[in-house]
């Protein structure tokens, strides 16, 4: 009998899928991303009695692996799960999820799972840890409350009112650092994270334009817990030229994160996606460079949401010659000789 796949469930962000694959001998819940490949996969039952050691064959032919007995609760094997009976859970950052059968948690693969570094993930039926599981009770102190988390984050995210809500924290908080609030776009394209534009436009004292996200802290950021780096952040711009040119930025970082799964924190360096030469600022620059607290730029912390600090990262254009020495040598050889004043 072929594998099947009897379920499949994408994140919100379409940037990650789970699938639960199996044939007569065991099945298996799989994460790959948008290409194909296997980011996690965890066994989740035998159907028929477990060997005493692993099957290699069975792995040489691309067939779920089926778990020796010694590491299953269940060394006789069991039933095949129903589908109907099925649910995923996303985590809010979208690049793990927990999978339900009946309201029972059956198996966890978190974004940090990797099959090729031996990190599996958690099934409720394995016993101890092994190539294709590791047990989900011996993790449940430290999953639970993610999974708790994440269940109430998206019961928010469905509820009625929750953006208009969220939005008039970040509004208000900026209204507070930089201003009143100018023109306003959508940066979204229709899709999550929703990410949407503010304009604070020159103040006495200020003779350039400040540019905000608003929607990047809504979620938190996919692998950024693994690191010692603020979890939920928004990006800023200030600049003297067309708002609207440097709103660009906003549409290629906005959404970056969630849709490659990964972070953006301090110091980190991004080349323009497109032709040299068509970046929207002036100046010869091919990219930008991310600084938490540029000098000479207005303070804009103080907000939190989700219980986690916020940090704004501003958006500073580097040359292609500043982007290869960041690389070579790290941003502060980079961050350290930056006049920002003379960027904007």
């Amino acid at each position: 009998m072929a594998t099947a796949v009897v379920l499949t469930s994408t994140s919100p962000y379409g940037s990650r899928r789970l699938t639960v694959e199996r044939d007569q001998v065991s099945s298996v819940a799989y994460l790959r991303d948008q290409a194909g490949a296997v980011h996690g996969a965890v066994w989740l039952a035998n159907h028929v009695p477990a060997p005493v050691s692993v099957d290699r064959g069975r792995l040489a032919a691309g067939l779920p692996p089926i778990m020796p007995g010694t590491h299953t609760r269940h060394p006789q094997g069991s039933d095949p799960s129903d589908p109907a009976r099925l649910r995923v859970l996303w985590f809010e950052e979208g690049d793990g999820a927990a999978l339900y059968e009946d309201g029972e948690l059956l198996a966890v693969i978190p974004g940090w799972a990797e099959v090729e570094r031996g990190m599996p993930g958690y099934a409720r039926d394995a016993v101890g840890e092994s190539p294709f599981a590791w047990s989900l009770t011996d993790a449940l102190d430290g999953l639970e409350p993610r999974i708790r988390k994440a269940e109430a984050y998206w019961q928010w995210r469905e509820s009625d009112g929750n953006w208009a809500s969220y939005q008039q924290f970040v509004m208000g908080h900026l209204d507070s650092r930089i201003g009143p609030p100018g023109r306003y776009w959508d940066a979204s394209g229709g899709g999550l994270p929703r990410i949407e534009i503010t304009e604070r436009p020159p103040l006495f004292g200020r003779n350039y334009t400040i540019l905000s996200t608003v929607g990047m802290s809504c979620q938190r950021l996919p692998g950024a817990e693994q690191y010692d780096t603020p979890t939920r952040i928004e990006l800023a711009i200030a600049t003297r030229g067309d708002p609207r040119a440097a709103a660009r930025l906003f549409l290629w970082l906005g959404q970056y994160p969630w849709r490659s799964v990964t972070w953006l924190g301090h110091g980190h360096t991004a080349r323009w996606r497109h032709q040299p030469g068509t970046f929207p600022l002036n100046g010869g620059h091919e990219g930008v460079i991310l600084l938490a607290q540029p000098g000479g730029l207005p303070d804009l912390s103080g907000f939190a949401f989700g219980g986690d600090e916020v940090r704004w990262l501003w958006l500073v254009p580097i040359t292609d010659t500043e982007l290869r020495v960041a690389a070579d040598r790290g941003h502060e050889v980079v961050s350290s000789r930056l006049a920002v004043q003379d960027r904007i």
